[in-house]
């Protein structure tokens, strides 16, 4: 528990938090998405509430789960090589990673679709009705494929330095916290029976990670009606919304098959780094909000030429209102 309360641990610790948030945004954009889709408010809320819930809970299985078996979730399952046109080493954390973006790819695109297709906007709450137990699944399942990037991204913030004290064989006979070369003073000052030397490894501080998914989560549960009331209130964010959430899907995609070492026609398939991904999201939102304001000046101009006999100086009055009250 000491370990816990020094300045190095609630330093990760800050750092965890605030990592969580960021991916986590994406996740709660998808919630917003899918909840809207149940028959009313009070469903649309139990979606939202027990699908993070049971979506924290698991996570924190996955984080236990994915720290005990990470290597075996980086070994190769199958490949495919077919020289200069499809090659690749399929890992389990490269399928989940592929399926999942894809997935959301997928939803992105048939929300898009949707929204261009229905003949009046008070109708365009989802893409059809969804069951709350539909729903929480949904959210459940995608939640998970988007803790494993978050938890991977975790473990590199909070790994710390150990090695593994070995044998002649190679067999792990104890653990030292600690680089290698404190790690070999160390056995020099204190022997240890059969051992030969030190091999580097990395341990986790897990604590720190399920505290930090507990915050994300109470953080999420907190906000979601905040989200989703707010894309009901501005529809015109909701488009802006589905293309970000099309970024996910893409981000997702080249970070499974960049895992995967995929080649397509002898082009690799890097990841597409997180730098960018926030870069074009940024670029994205800006673009929005300055087309959105320019829309409602001109749509106040035109109204008031409208109601002015077509009047040009009836329209700048509008236009000079509309900037004083914004």
């Amino acid at each position: 528990m000491a370990e816990l309360l020094t300045a190095q641990a609630l330093f990760t610790l800050l750092m965890l938090i605030l990592l969580q948030a960021v991916l986590g945004f994406d996740n709660l954009l998808y919630i917003a998405i899918e909840s809207n889709k149940v028959g009313n408010e009070a469903d649309a809320k139990k979606v939202r509430k027990w699908g993070i819930g049971i979506a924290v809970a698991l996570r924190i299985v996955l984080l236990f789960l994915i720290v005990n078996l990470f290597t075996l979730l980086a070994e190769p399952l199958f490949g495919f090589h077919i020289e200069n046109i499809f090659e690749g080493e399929f890992t389990a954390q490269a399928l989940i990673t592929l399926v999942g973006g894809g997935f959301i790819i997928y939803t992105a695109i048939k929300e898009i679709h949707h929204l261009l297709q229905v003949d009046h906007i008070e109708h365009s709450e989802g893409g059809g009705k969804r069951s709350v137990a539909g729903a929480i699944a949904l959210i459940v399942a995608m939640n998970l494929v988007f803790s494993v990037d978050s938890i991977l991204s975790a473990m590199a913030i909070a790994s710390v330095d150990a090695s593994n004290i070995v044998d002649s064989a190679g067999a792990t006979l104890a653990q030292f916290s600690g680089d290698v070369m404190t790690c070999k003073q160390n056995l020099i000052a204190n022997p240890v029976v059969g051992a030969i030397g030190c091999e580097p490894t990395k341990t986790y501080q897990v604590p720190l990670m399920v505290i930090a998914i507990l915050v994300s989560g109470l953080g999420m549960i907190l906000l979601a009606d905040r989200v989703t009331n707010f894309l009901k209130k501005n529809r015109m964010y909701q488009v802006l919304g589905l293309f970000i959430l099309f970024l996910v899907g893409v981000l997702l995609v080249t970070e499974g098959a960049h895992l995967a070492h995929l080649k397509i026609l002898g082009f690799q398939i890097d990841a597409m780094s997180k730098s960018s991904f926030y870069l074009v999201v940024f670029v994205l939102v800006v673009t929005d909000i300055i087309s959105n304001r320019y829309q409602k000046r001109l749509w106040a101009q035109k109204q008031a030429e409208i109601l002015g006999g077509g009047n040009e100086t009836a329209g700048r009055e509008a236009v000079d209102e509309w900037k004083a009250t914004h």
